[in-house]
């Protein structure tokens, strides 16, 4: 039987489409998740980043589909396995079915990775989505969530505890939100794209910028230096930061950065504004700290 507290979150959610059902579940799973990890004492050892932080702690108005974590300290010998009864086992308690596998890389890397699966029609009906809408959703699809830690954190950054309330209060630990700010500068700047640019990067600073714009310098400069970005003799400072931004935006696709956020909202209308010269203003409006 579901648990209370799972159905209320549910229905927290306006739930008209698969897109939109998969998304509500995504989020729940991700808050069960951060529980089990609280319980289980994570937060002791590491803190949360990236987009899921925002979304989950801060509002940001978009969904996230990873659970991003840095150790606290470098630890090469961190693994989530550890974690895996304890996370399995919440969810159990909640009514829900999650598995929970971690990543074996074969070469070493500086990231731990795991999944947590679950059958996304099966999970949702347990939960008490009304079966119409559950219909629309194909009966094999699994819905992943990926956990990634960072067990070799680049110094200067600073954590803050945050209360969640749902689906029943707990602490997490998490960077705060200028550092937050430097480790998105960080990836917008030098991720690699592959085969796609991060929409969400340009979206989230669209949000930082609007919120809070003030980014920890040191810590950029840091993980640009980790990551062998940043190679110069010279101390990073905010003008190379905006001119590292400026080049960036004459290498993007703006209709292509808009495609790729625009499954992770529930009204895409405020992308109406995005051009270059919107982007060039949101980039005046950061301040290194």
């Amino acid at each position: 039987m579901t648990h209370s507290a799972i159905s209320a979150m549910l229905n927290s959610y306006v739930c008209k489409s698969d897109k939109d059902c998969s998304n509500a579940l995504r989020e729940i799973m991700q808050s069960v998740a951060l529980l089990a990890l609280s319980r289980n004492h994570f937060f002791n050892h590491a803190a949360f980043y990236g987009g899921s932080a925002l979304r989950l702690l801060h509002g940001l108005n978009r969904g996230s589909e990873d659970l991003d974590f840095s150790l606290l300290e470098p630890d090469d010998s961190f693994t989530l396995s550890s974690y895996a009864d304890g996370i399995e086992t919440e969810f159990a308690s909640f009514g829900l079915r999650a598995e929970f596998s971690e990543k074996i890389k074969l070469a070493h890397t500086n990231i731990k990775s795991a999944f947590l699966k679950s059958n996304t029609q099966a999970q949702l009906l347990s939960i008490g989505l009304d079966s119409s809408l559950a219909q629309k959703i194909n009966a094999q699809s699994v819905l992943k969530i990926k956990i990634e830690v960072d067990i070799q954190p680049p110094p200067d950054f600073a954590t803050e505890i945050k209360y969640v309330y749902q689906p029943l209060p707990f602490a997490v630990r998490s960077y705060t939100l200028p550092n937050l700010l430097a480790g998105k500068l960080h990836a917008l700047l030098f991720r690699s794209w592959k085969s796609r640019i991060k929409g969400r990067d340009w979206y989230d600073l669209v949000w930082y910028a609007g919120f809070h714009p003030q980014y920890h310098l040191a810590h950029l400069e840091n993980r640009a230096r980790q990551s062998g970005n940043y190679t110069d003799s010279k101390p990073l400072t905010g003008m190379t930061v905006q001119s590292l931004l400026l080049k960036r935006l004459t290498e993007i696709d703006i209709e292509a950065i808009k495609k790729d956020v625009r499954p992770f909202l529930r009204d895409d209308r405020e992308l109406d504004l995005w051009s270059k010269e919107f982007f060039q203003d949101v980039f005046s409006r950061l301040m290194p700290t």
